[in-house]
């Protein structure tokens, strides 16, 4: 099984999926698990140099199954959620009705928890309150690191995305564009950073 034959087969010959912790099979059969990040937009290369890309869909974990067209779950982090126009763009048509996603967004208000309809799919976005998407997740889920001690990196994305969706609530339902209306001023990641 490869990427080839799933819903991330374009991302992947776009060269959009970087910094992958783990790329391979989930731990449940037909599925293959992702973790990583999403470039959403590229910064303009001179001449032959590879730079960074301008901004991701951070920390990324996806389940795709083999042959299919839509990506079936899906948590990642926003630092601002003005760049979920490119990753509309982008990522939305290989989003569905039926799957789950989870985005931490870096300029929402701290006590906003929202059900965003994106297209036919529903983005449930919730603020980042702890350090990353994987602890957020599994707080989200109850979970902690014993759970995981026997999964290889499959199965710890498999079981992250499955108990993380089974235990997200309903919360606020709003339009993408009045979401993208609360967007809060983007704060500086280096602020308060020991020098």
């Amino acid at each position: 099984m490869t990427y080839e034959t799933t819903a991330l087969a374009g991302l992947e010959t776009a060269g959009r999926l970087l910094n992958a912790v783990y790329k391979g099979p989930s731990d449940k059969s037909g599925y293959l698990a992702f973790r990583g990040d999403f470039a959403l937009k590229f910064q303009e290369a001179m001449a032959d140099e590879k730079r960074p890309p301008e901004y991701c869909l951070e920390q990324s974990l996806a389940i795709v199954k083999d042959g299919g067209t839509t990506i079936d779950a899906l948590a990642g982090y926003i630092h601002d959620i003005n760049n979920l126009k490119t990753f509309q763009e982008l990522v939305g048509p290989l989003l569905s009705s039926t799957g789950q996603y989870i985005i931490f967004a870096g300029n929402i208000d701290f006590l906003a928890k929202y059900t965003v309809t994106f297209g036919d799919a529903t983005l449930t976005v919730l603020p980042l309150e702890e350090s990353t998407v994987w602890k957020e997740l599994s707080d989200l889920a109850g979970l902690d690191k014993n759970d995981f001690k026997k999964l290889d990196g499959g199965g710890k994305v498999q079981l992250i995305l499955d108990k993380a969706n089974e235990a997200k609530s309903a919360y606020e339902k709003i339009s993408f564009e009045d979401f993208l209306a609360k967007a809060l001023p983007v704060r500086n990641r280096n602020e308060n950073r020991p020098v």
